[in-house]
């Protein structure tokens, strides 16, 4: 019996550590998604290709922040960002 609890806890720490992503594999990644466009590196098209994967994952990291209507910015007691949450 012990054995399967003690598997029942590793396994959630496991897979937890299966899914964090350091900078260096996201820059890979994005770099490869834009060779799959066909964009060349060390040109300004590349570049750019890059720079708009960051804008939208910067797009939707704020979208999910400011779009969520429970999230209240830390800003008082029911008052989110830029709206009044009573």
């Amino acid at each position: 019996m012990r054995p399967i609890l003690f598997l029942a806890c590793l396994a959630p720490l496991a897979l937890s550590a299966c899914t964090t992503i350091t900078p260096a594999e996201r820059r890979a990644a994005d770099e490869a998604q834009c060779r799959d466009y066909g964009f060349r590196p060390r040109t300004d098209a590349f570049a750019a290709c890059l720079q708009r994967i960051d804008l939208d994952r910067a797009q939707a990291r704020r979208d999910r922040r400011y779009g969520d209507p429970v999230w209240t910015g830390g800003v008082g007691v029911g008052v989110g960002y830029g709206r009044i949450g009573w």
